[in-house]
């Protein structure tokens, strides 16, 4: 079987002018990529490099620096993006680097060229005890804090290689993006080797361009204005990646025509969210893989796919599932672990449970030892997360769950009487120091701590996982939560957004009322006119001006269970407490009449928006009133400013005639924050559920009123009237 580097060059042979490698500023021809490959592949002959850290963001250069390292015989290393620097220094001293490799210039590199800088490290010993034939060594993000490196040969990743194109033979992929870190050992092989054997392009670009941050951030706005603009016919997702399309496909957001194969694996998918996603147009097929075997081992595709399995093993292993339910792989398995002597049985257990269909296709059906997998694909142990947390709380005991999760979540129990703020810096402190992937996004604080009794632990005082998962929802009702991110675990123990983004995930279509008025575009096209500001300002006043009455009607409303609600009141009636004032200024500016204004009535939209709040607010849930909040603010945020800049350019006026929009876009922001982490301390259902009918409503009604607004037909028109 040919090696990579051949098989490469052979497609060159093939077809040399065509665009194997775009970035955002330049590309490489297939012959180009073997040029610029070889050249550096010759540099790293010339400086003796053995061992080589492949690190930094996505780009050209990093897929250049790669494919030098399997031409040239060098070990590779890649090294993640989200490592910590502890994790990072670990990788370097196991693997006994000799240099670091990068897109990026540093400190004391020097230029290789084609984009790929070379730093030299300090000699370190001679490392860890590693096999002959290792090309690659792959880190994963580690069940513990200390990550392990798999060796993989450059047949192995080429086997799996081989075997992706057989499987996807009949699916034309021309075009794929980069959405995952290079780093990730699927991107690597499915998304770079996997695209250049098949004749395609692969596209690079920063991943910070793409709304990807960390191992596990993500925005989701940036993410589809890439994906729409690079238009590629092929992307690989964690699960956490195709909940976020298929929300957006389902919104309309993401135009889902040009894509032929979405390949999903890292972790479970439900076949909801599959189904889901296809009904939206997004060709989801899902896949199961793993380091250990470089990669994917089997894969849902069109014409051979099956509904809750992963698909058929490839041509290139062979896999079973054993008496125990464990799924065993035999054919392509790793080397061995970095540091450590290789086993001798040739089946290698994957760590998971699974079934095999009559027709062989493969169930996964969870985890056979405690290993927890979140959303993005990383592997956590909860021991090791367990012992950080009595270590750095001082709780008498943890537990650790969230397996799907983005993040994990924590029962703990502490007996010393600190007050949940102090607890909340210390989880600050201890998240800090965490890989991203492992940071807590909740914590449940008891006072009464797990008994044998209960069944909750041992006779040697471990933790009995299954029976607290089962009786999960009771411990949690009962525990103090803190929350330290976006999304949490509920009462009732089922896993779910938090309250702040399912409001924005189930407003969405409602937004969109207010985001596709006619006026945004007209005023990018030029077409607005003073009538028609002076015309917004009004209706503005009159629905500003209700903002502190209806504060002060929902506070004095509101039950003393939702008193942090009130407080948080009187920081907002502080804060908004004269702007329908700063409005008739702005009015006085553009030379109206601002008496007549005050005076005057506001457009049917408006006084039903104003009506509808006060009657949630006193007949039916006071918190109704922050769907408002909702809207104004998060319109005020994504609209104001940049609308503002663009209507003082068309009419000329002058700053005076901008105080309203000019200061919300920036107050706003600082406003929304505090919004968002009020939203998310609010629980009770009901609650969040008229907030949720609320926004809906007043997206509705303050939509109504942008649609009103009078437009002229063409800048001729506008310009008479400004005249």
């Amino acid at each position: 079987m040919a090696a990579l580097p051949e098989l490469l060059a052979c497609e060159a042979q093939a077809h040399p002018s065509r665009i194997a490698l775009q970035g955002p500023d330049s590309a490489f021809s297939y012959g180009q990529m073997m040029q610029a490959a070889e050249a550096l592949a010759e540099q790293l002959r010339l400086l003796g490099v053995k061992r080589a850290g492949l690190c930094g963001d996505n780009s050209l250069a990093w897929i250049l620096a790669d494919l030098a390292c399997l031409m040239t015989g060098v070990v590779c290393v890649p090294v993640p993006v989200f490592f910590s620097s502890s994790q990072t220094s670990h990788l370097i001293e196991r693997a006994s680097l000799d240099c670091l490799l990068s897109g990026e210039q540093g400190t004391g590199s020097e230029h290789l060229g084609h984009g790929v800088w070379l730093r030299h490290l300090p000699v370190t010993g001679a490392g860890a005890w590693m096999p002959e034939a290792t090309s690659k060594i792959t880190f994963t993000s580690g069940s513990t804090g200390t990550p392990k490196g798999v060796c993989l040969s450059s047949a192995q990743m080429t086997a799996t290689t081989l075997a992706l194109k057989e499987r996807l033979d009949g699916v034309a992929l021309q075009r794929h993006l980069c959405i995952l870190p290079l780093a990730t050992l699927l991107e690597n092989i499915a998304g770079v080797y996997l695209p250049l054997l098949m004749g395609a392009t692969v596209i690079v670009a920063p991943l910070q361009s793409l709304g990807m941050t960390g191992s596990s951030g993500l925005d989701l706005g940036s993410l589809v204005s890439g994906i729409n603009q690079h238009r590629p016919h092929s992307l690989i997702l964690v699960p956490e990646l195709a909940m976020a399309l298929v929300a957006a496909a389902e919104q309309r957001q993401l135009d889902s025509r040009p894509f032929r194969f979405l390949a999903v694996g890292g972790g479970r998918v439900s076949p909801e969210l599959l189904a889901r996603g296809r009904a939206a147009g997004l060709p989801l097929f899902e896949g199961y893989g793993l380091s250990e075997c470089s990669s994917v081992v089997a894969l849902n595709v069109p014409g051979a796919q099956c509904e809750g399995s992963v698909g058929k093993p490839l041509s290139h292993v062979e896999l079973m599932v054993d008496t125990d339910r464990h799924i065993i792989v035999r054919g392509n398995t790793h080397l061995g672990y970095l540091g450590d002597e290789p086993e001798a049985d040739d089946w290698l257990d994957t760590g998971d449970l699974g079934a095999m269909t009559p027709d062989g296709f493969l169930l996964v059906n969870g985890r056979a030892k405690n290993v927890l997998i979140t959303s993005f694909g990383r592997n956590i142990s909860p021991e090791w997360l367990e012992s950080e947390l009595i270590q750095a709380l001082g709780a008498q005991q943890a537990v650790v769950f969230g397996d799907g999760e983005p993040n994990p979540s924590a029962l703990v129990v502490i007996r010393d009487g600190r007050s949940p703020e102090q607890l909340r810096g210390d989880l600050a402190a201890l998240n800090a120091s965490l890989p991203d992937y492992a940071r807590l996004q909740a914590l449940y604080i008891r006072r009464d701590p797990l008994t044998q009794a209960a069944g909750h632990l041992t006779t040697n005082g471990r933790p009995v996982r299954h029976r607290i998962q089962s009786d999960l929802p009771t411990l949690l009702a009962a525990a103090f939560p803190l929350f330290s991110s976006t999304l949490s675990v509920n009462q009732s123990g089922d896993s779910h957004m938090a309250f702040f983004d399912r409001l924005q995930q189930e407003t969405a279509e409602a937004r969109a009322h207010v985001t596709g008025a006619p006026v945004v575009s007209a005023i990018a096209e030029g077409r607005f006119s003073l009538e028609a500001y002076t015309w917004f300002l009004t209706q503005a006043y009159h629905h500003v001006k209700h903002t502190v009455p209806l504060m002060m009607a929902c506070g004095g409303r509101l039950p003393e269970r939702m008193e942090f609600v009130r407080k948080a009141l009187v920081e907002y009636i502080e804060e908004e407490y004269g702007h329908h004032e700063w409005i008739l200024n702005d009015l006085e500016a553009c030379g109206a009449d601002k008496e007549q204004i005050r005076n005057g009535k506001p457009d049917l939209s408006i006084e039903l928006m104003v009506s509808y709040l006060y009657d949630q607010i006193n007949r039916c849930n006071p918190a109704a009133f922050f769907g408002m909040v909702q809207v104004l603010e998060g319109t005020s945020i994504e609209l104001a400013t940049p609308l503002g800049e663009q209507i003082q350019k068309l009419l000329g006026l002058p700053n005076q005639a901008f105080s309203y929009l000019y200061s919300h876009g920036a107050l706003d922001q600082e406003h929304f924050e505090f919004f968002r982490n009020l939203m998310n301390d609010i629980t009770d259902p009901d609650d969040q559920q008229a907030i949720i009918d609320a926004a809906r409503v007043v997206y509705r009604l303050y939509g109504d009123m942008l649609h009103s607004i009078p437009l002229p037909a063409d800048r001729k028109e506008q310009a008479h009237a400004a005249a």
